[in-house]
């Protein structure tokens, strides 16, 4: 890896927007044919630093250099004629479109009498061999493709330019492992033709399985740059949160939660063969005062929709749920939440935030509706409420009147967390709470979910990182296929591994048992297996007879 020059150098940025000095003094290199990772916690200034590169946003100060040239970058075509393409967490393609089409979007090969469709569909195929993508068909419709070979389609697009630098910010928040795999083949694949890579992940694993090096950012300024090997994981975390992990303690890997033994208590709540066609299976599941009860499985296992039913976000067409032991009808979100039923979505940017309206305004609106539009919350109440949150989950910045859309990830979810906080929930339903934000934010999320606990709020956790499940919770639902294939009790001897060997055997012992059904003879006995009832047995007592 050459140091002769860097491709890109950035010099002493400065950015301020009203009220906050989003970069101060940042400095940047990257160099040809390395994949070079920006670290840092949501807020620190990643994304303003790539805005800044990309022309979206006018730097304040210092200096931009590319290629050994300075540049005055004022848009994004500014960034294009140099070289410097980006391909974002959400994929801007036209599904509509061919795949051809898409590649060559705003680039198209033109000819006398307009675009040289023939030509241009053969100058996709040559971006997408690049990548190794030659065998798509560039007349598909893009809506055919797995979000992943759209994502490789958007990175073909970005190169069909021939881009000296290649911008990928969270391109893997909705891949799989395979995909992620596929993904850094074609990142090691550019990588060794030359091309200088800018990654941006919150996936530590990623960035220590694909980085070269590594420039962190923390309150908007430059910390450091590392080459990524001499940089162990504990020394990353520490130099991008300001503290030693120590203060992270609490939730690091040493913290177990000990189930209580409710055995003589009620359950807040309980649910009785609660089930939605097409969605969820039957279910039977109590949640207790104070108790966290975390919800594990793949993605399409139905852990979303058990929580959905049990806020009224959809209706249940079997079952029933009991509050307080008083059966209830949850018919519709305003059911939910008129019962302290609070249900913290997972798409935070389609079905969560506002982007328009600010912080202040987001965190009131759960409140607001409980109470009804025509007794509008006093501006002295608002405040009072508002400020309690900032401060209680640490928002930052700590701006009431800031759009919520001009704030990082991880302080968009804490002030989603601030709605439902206001409405004074009994059961907080929490879908996916940390997906896309960074370590530090995380950590203050959990801390929050542990406090909820303590002072006697119900949570339902759902999580996709089988550690945090573990970390947080009591009790945990195992689903699979759409159905609760059971439960864990949480211990000293209980690993996120167990609950992979949980779902993984539920599979087996099903097909197992379809052997046995196929050979054995088939007879019209109520208490055949193929007639019975499914019955789950306990994760713990399935782990015991396997030890």
């Amino acid at each position: 890896m050459s140091e002769a020059l860097p491709i890109v150098e950035m010099r002493d940025i400065s950015i301020e927007f009203p009220g906050v000095r989003a970069l101060d003094g940042v400095d940047f290199r990257l160099f040809q044919g390395e994949v070079h990772a920006l670290m840092g916690e949501n807020g620190a200034g990643k994304s303003t630093l790539i805005k800044a590169l990309t022309g979206v946003y006018k730097i304040d100060g210092g200096s931009i250099v590319v290629a050994g040239q300075e540049r005055q970058l004022h848009g994004t075509r500014d960034a294009q004629s140099a070289g410097i393409s980006t391909v974002y967490q959400e994929v801007n393609l036209v599904t509509n479109l061919t795949i051809g089409e898409n590649v060559m979007l705003g680039h198209e090969v033109r000819g006398a009498f307009g675009v040289n469709w023939r030509a241009t569909h053969e100058a996709a195929t040559e971006a997408l061999a690049r990548l190794g993508l030659e065998h798509l068909d560039t007349h598909r419709p893009l809506s055919t493709l797995s979000i992943a070979m759209q994502q490789l389609v958007a990175i073909s697009r970005a190169m069909a330019i021939k881009a000296k630098v290649l911008i990928l910010d969270e391109p893997t928040s909705s891949l799989d492992a395979a995909e992620v795999e596929g993904l850094f083949r074609v990142m090691r694949t550019l990588r060794d033709q030359g091309v200088a890579i800018l990654f941006v992940s919150h996936f530590l694993d990623q960035i220590y399985a694909i980085s070269d090096r590594l420039t962190i950012l923390r309150n908007g300024r430059y910390e450091g740059e590392y080459l990524t090997r001499d940089l162990d994981r504990h020394a990353l975390i520490s130099k991008m949160i300001g503290k030693d992990l120590n203060s992270l303690a609490s939730l690091g890997g040493n913290r177990r939660v000990d189930a209580r033994d409710y055995a003589a208590e009620a359950p807040l709540l309980s649910a009785k063969g609660l089930g939605r066609r097409g969605s969820i299976e039957p279910t039977d599941l109590d949640v207790h005062r104070g108790e966290v009860v975390g919800f594990a499985g793949l993605l399409g296992s139905g852990r979303t929709e058990l929580a959905r039913l049990l806020y009224g976000a959809d209706r249940a067409d079997d079952g029933e749920v009991t509050l307080h032991g008083k059966r209830v009808d949850l018919r519709a979100p305003a059911d939910g939440l008129g019962k302290r039923i609070a249900f913290s979505t997972e798409n935070r940017r389609d079905e969560g935030i506002i982007g328009d309206l600010t912080v202040r305004e987001n965190m009131i609106l759960a409140v607001q509706a409980e109470r009804g539009w025509a007794r509008p919350i006093p501006r002295k109440e608002q405040d009072e409420l508002v400020d309690q949150y900032i401060e209680a989950l640490n928002v930052r910045p700590p701006d009431p009147n800031r759009l919520i859309k001009n704030l990082s990830g991880g302080n968009q979810q804490k002030v989603l967390l601030g709605r439902w906080l206001a409405t004074k929930p009994e059961l907080l339903i929490l879908d996916e709470p940390t997906r896309g934000i960074d370590v530090g934010a995380k950590a203050e999320i959990q801390e929050a979910v542990a406090q909820l606990a303590e002072d006697g709020v119900s949570v339902v956790y759902i999580s996709s990182e089988l550690e945090e499940v573990v970390r947080l919770s009591e009790r945990i639902v195992v689903l699979k296929d759409h159905q609760k294939i059971g439960e864990i009790v949480n211990g000293a001897d209980v690993t996120a591994q167990m609950v992979v060997d949980v779902i993984a055997a539920h599979g087996v012992e099903a097909a197992e048992r379809d052997i046995i059904d196929a050979e054995a003879p088939h007879t019209n006995d109520a208490s055949h297996p193929g007639d019975a009832q499914h019955t789950t047995v306990p994760a713990t007592a399935a782990t015991e007879e396997e030890s």
